[in-house]
């Protein structure tokens, strides 16, 4: 049989050949005695060879970059929903599956739109592909709405001549991004509710419940407790400063939304997450599924390991994750193993280092990562149910202790009177 691999020799050097062999581990055990790093090894078909495949991903991807620099017009800025962006890909599946061409398919997807930007987003890849584009070129002029690994892994569909199989694989992540996205939403409404509820609570007591109050307590002349005084003293400055404090907090919102818009705040963001001890092994858990999932589905897809890393680095901004991608590519480069950069890394549990290493020894690394992200999507939804029943009652235990500390302490001096009285 004839064996196609992909591999990195000792000085880093990518390698992608065909050879001889009895068997898929014959071939594992002549391409170690040739000091070679295998990242990929399957019997050979007749769609496209490996080195094929990654040359024009990654001649794909230049292009997308710059089409993505050289976009102009409303048409470029488009921006569709997470639905509408994977009922698009399952379409596009299903349709090349039973045989329909590009075009056509595209044509009959673009109905399900009903806005004029989408629509106009459609004729135009229709338009490039009848121009002769590529597909994955023609996407790369929608940076917004197909990034930059959704156009690799289109590009390694057409090079390997399994488009219909690409999109299924596509359909399959955006279906998982997009299910973990809503989830995490929902996870969050209940506790964003209990936050806007405490908010409320305290508001209505300093600007409408402590004036009245303190009212009161000047004309019985009762002498107050100091939480109270504390507590009328704030509520006077809260009221006499109101509109002050209002403009000041809507400033802060302000700038703190748009600095977290700009490139600069995102990516302090996502490397702030990644430090907070109750938040940041939920982020890392998802952003290295992210990671694994997209580097698998390439590296299944035909694409080089250094080309697919290359392209995942777009996955997040965060600075302890780069470095993690630079470790990894500095370890294949130098004839190292991909699972040793890993067990280097303290972001990476032993557990997918293991997984890693095995998918090296076998051949099947690309299967190995998408098993990964299988794993850690699953620990994901685990660990976002238990921070949701933790964050609850952590609210609710606040909202509780802010409003009894507010009631006993304008209750306090009530006792007095009732007692003075008596």
């Amino acid at each position: 049989m004839i064996v196609e691999y992909e591999a990195v020799d000792r000085s880093g050097k990518s390698v992608s050949d065909t050879l001889e062999a009895t068997d898929l581990r014959g071939a594992m055990t002549s391409l170690r005695q040739r000091d070679l790093i295998v990242t990929r090894v399957a019997e050979q078909d007749q769609r496209g060879s490996g080195k094929t495949i990654a040359k024009r991903t990654k001649r794909a991807a230049r292009g997308n970059s710059l089409i993505q620099q050289q976009a102009v017009g409303d048409a470029s800025n488009v921006r569709i929903s997470g639905k509408e962006l994977s009922l698009l890909t399952r379409q596009m599946a299903m349709l090349l599956t039973s045989g329909s061409a590009v075009v056509p398919a595209l044509s009959s997807v673009s109905r399900q739109f009903t806005k004029p930007k989408p629509q106009q987003m459609m004729r135009r890849l229709c338009a490039d592909l009848e121009e002769g584009k590529p597909l994955a070129e023609s996407l790369g002029g929608f940076p917004s709405v197909f990034g930059t690994s959704y156009c690799a892994i289109i590009a390694a569909g057409e090079a390997s001549g399994t488009l219909a199989e690409m999109f299924t694989r596509l359909a399959g992540i955006v279906g998982k991004h997009r299910a973990m996205r809503n989830k995490i939403v929902g996870a969050l409404v209940y506790p964003a509710l209990l936050s806007a509820l405490s908010i409320g609570i305290v508001n209505t007591l300093l600007f409408f419940v402590m004036p009245r109050f303190g009212d009161m307590f000047k004309t019985l002349g009762v002498d107050l407790p100091g939480s109270t005084k504390m507590l009328l003293e704030v509520a006077t400055f809260a009221r006499a400063r109101a509109i002050i404090i209002g403009v000041l907090a809507l400033l802060f919102a302000g700038a703190a939304v748009f600095g977290l818009m700009s490139s600069r705040g995102r990516a302090w963001l996502s490397n702030a997450m990644t430090y907070i001890p109750v938040v940041r092994g939920l982020i890392r858990g998802l952003l290295l599924g992210e990671t694994f999932r997209v580097l698998g589905m390439l590296v299944e897809a035909r694409v080089g390991f250094l080309d697919a890393l290359e392209l995942v680095k777009g996955v997040t901004r965060n600075e302890r994750f780069q470095n993690l991608y630079a470790a990894m590519e500095s370890e294949v480069t130098s004839g190292g193993e991909i699972s040793r950069a890993l067990e280097s890394s303290t972001m990476v549990p032993p557990y997918i280092c293991h997984a890693v290493h095995t998918g090296e020894e076998s051949g099947n690394l690309g299967t190995a990562m998408s098993y990964v992200a299988d794993v850690l999507d699953e620990d994901n939804t685990e660990l976002l149910n238990a921070m949701t029943r933790l964050f609850e009652p952590m609210i609710l235990i606040v909202m509780g202790f802010v409003v009894g500390s507010v009631a006993i302490s304008l209750f306090l001096p009530m006792f007095d009177v009732t007692s003075a009285l008596s």
